[in-house]
């Protein structure tokens, strides 16, 4: 079509002449020539001028422009701005900071009563003004991440069709078989680096939400550009809508979705395989993220395409990385290492196995075969103990089934294999109850309890019943944030294995470095660095995991450790930068408000 050489300063563009007219070419040549003569300008006053204008010829002015989320500043437009952008009149006289304004929006947010009005209300900020909600978020990360996401986004996509406001986000259906690349191309940016995509068969732990599960791609793309940097307008949430078997939304007259039972089978996989085929196609190079599928798809579908894009499920690997890093983070308190424990997981899914995989290779590093480190790890799920006696099992579980007399009763399995670390990723509320952390706290001396089932509503014990049935001797961590515990005068502040520690640091590496693949070494790594990310004053109190203030210090972190994973690989599709932290650095979006004028 065309072809780009270089000669010193001039650049030389050929093409076949019959694909440009007249008017067209005349218009890129005077073009040109008005930006040689600008350059050349003696009058630099004149000369500034007329760039500021010649820069502006395409921005959106008037209401445009302040409907335009990525670009509106409010009331924060300078006098300069408005006059030149035909906002004078648009916007109350007086010109406020972007502190001014995060004063404000944390005022309205204080009276709001309920979390789900928080979440509304910061929903609506970032579809009319992005750069002001991310620096509201980034500067109150601790306080407004579990109305972001977790437990509150669980809450918002129960109730998505009825607080829907504005579309955000792809949606794509069966009814868009054979041109869903059209439908990619749709989107107003064609520079998209991170997708995040949903079928909504098993948000969180509430299950099958179907098209009412976009907020969570939408709270995981805000995640990522909050907590690694990702610029917003890089990043694309993507529903596949194809049904759902949730007989209240069915009947729900306000459900966004469409109304049939959900595809399976061969219909699906097309969907899905050409949905990928798509993104290559219209977004080349772009990271792809899997979220919330249901265990029947999630680990064949990560099996499928992780070596031929770049990819990765988050619920199986990005899960697994920052338990992982917990528990080389609470191994520091123990004084023991990672081939003596015995792990017994609560759940056999995507999070469970995941976890067990990536322990398997941490293990594998300190010496262990496979085999023996799968040994060390314990499966109980909704029919049992996991033991190659049972004839029910199929896929991954197969790998964690061991010799042992069968066992009905989580209890029963703790009494047993007196594990040393209970790991919860099950959905089940309080299955973690007073007898089996009793009987843990007896067999350990400082047992170690993950309780990591989301949202709030299903976790399986709480940070208060962990510290008191165990005596204060409990090493705890959550899916979703519990408050600082005071026992007999000790305060212990909770840890919240948040994959917010993870994802989006690995999404910056990956993306830094242009990898062409996300590999489970990646994973590994983030995790490590995360656990010494840990201080010992952390360690001190309970926590774990680092202070999610510092979450931005901890992805770039990460980012620089993956990027250098891809580097030293192979799967880094452009050359390494000399100063890598720089670059990386460079790149890391910071909510501020930019200069029109």
């Amino acid at each position: 079509m065309y072809k780009v050489s270089y000669d010193n300063n001039d650049m030389v563009i050929r093409f076949e002449k019959e694909l440009v007219d007249d008017e067209t070419l005349s218009k890129f040549l005077g073009y040109i020539n008005f930006q040689s003569m600008l350059k050349k300008s003696k009058t630099t006053e004149s000369s500034e001028k007329l760039k500021s204008k010649s820069r502006l010829s395409n921005f959106p002015t008037g209401f445009n422009l302040l409907r335009d989320p990525a670009l509106n500043k409010g009331t924060a437009f300078t006098v300069e701005e408005r006059e030149a952008l035909g906002l004078s009149g648009l916007l109350p006289p007086r010109v406020h900071t972007i502190d001014e304004q995060v004063e404000r929006v944390l005022w309205n947010l204080r009276k709001k009563p309920t979390d789900m009005e928080r979440y509304i209300f910061l929903t609506s900020l970032q579809d009319r003004n992005k750069t002001l909600f991310y620096r509201v978020l980034l500067d109150n990360i601790e306080d407004l991440m579990p109305i972001v996401y977790t437990p509150t986004v669980g809450q918002a996509c129960l109730e998505y069709g009825h607080i829907f406001r504005r579309p955000r986000g792809i949606y794509i259906t069966e009814r868009d078989k054979g041109h869903i690349a059209d439908i990619l191309g749709n989107w107003h940016r064609k520079d998209i680096r991170v997708i995040v995509v949903t079928d909504g068969e098993r948000i969180l732990g509430l299950g099958d939400l179907g098209a009412d599960g976009m907020g969570i791609p939408v709270g995981k793309l805000a995640l990522y550009s909050a907590c690694g940097g990702i610029h917003p307008s890089l990043t694309l949430p993507v529903t596949i809508d194809v049904g759902t078997n949730n007989e209240i939304l069915l009947n729900d007259p306000l459900y966004i979705g469409l109304k049939h039972p959900r595809l399976r089978g061969d219909a699906y996989d097309e969907l899905v395989e050409e949905f990928m085929m798509a993104v290559q196609q219209v977004f080349p190079s772009c990271l792809v993220q899997f979220e919330d599928f249901a265990n029947r798809n999630a680990f064949r579908l990560l099996q499928r395409y992780r070596d031929q894009v770049c990819c990765f499920n988050d619920d199986i690997q990005g899960t697994a990385a920052v338990t992982v890093a917990g528990l080389f983070s609470a191994l520091r308190l123990t004084g023991s290492s990672l081939p003596e424990q015995r792990f017994l997981f609560l759940g056999a899914g995507e999070a469970g196995i995941g976890t067990g995989d990536l322990l398997v290779s941490a293990m594998m590093e300190e010496g262990l075969s496979a085999e023996e480190a799968r040994t060390r790890c314990w499966f109980v799920d909704s029919k049992g103990l996991i033991v190659k006696s049972r004839t029910d099992l199929t896929g991954h579980k197969l790998e964690y089934a061991h010799d042992h007399a069968p066992v009905s009763d989580f209890l029963a399995a703790v009494e047993a294999l007196r594990p040393t670390a209970i790991i919860g990723v099950s959905g089940q509320p309080k299955r973690f109850n007073q007898e089996v952390i009793e009987a843990m706290a007896r067999i350990n001396e400082r047992p170690i309890i993950f309780s990591l089932s989301n949202p709030t509503s299903k976790t399986e014990c709480s940070a208060e019943e962990a510290y008191t049935w165990t005596e204060g001797k409990a090493i705890f961590a959550s899916g979703s944030p519990f408050d600082q515990v005071m026992y007999k005068g000790k305060k212990f502040v909770p840890a919240q294995g948040n994959n917010v520690y993870i994802f989006p640091g690995v999404g910056m590496g990956v993306m830094a470095s242009w990898a062409t693949q996300v590999t489970n070494e990646m994973f590994l790594v983030a995790a490590k660095l995360l656990a010494n990310e840990v201080s010992e004053t952390d360690l001190r109190i309970g926590r774990i995991y680092p202070p999610l203030p510092r979450i931005r210090e901890v992805s770039m972190v990460i980012a620089v450790a993956v990027a250098e994973v891809a580097y030293r690989t192979g799967l880094a599709s452009r050359p390494r930068p000399a100063d890598l932290p720089g670059y990386i650095e460079s790149l890391m979006y910071e909510p501020e408000y930019q200069a029109y004028v």
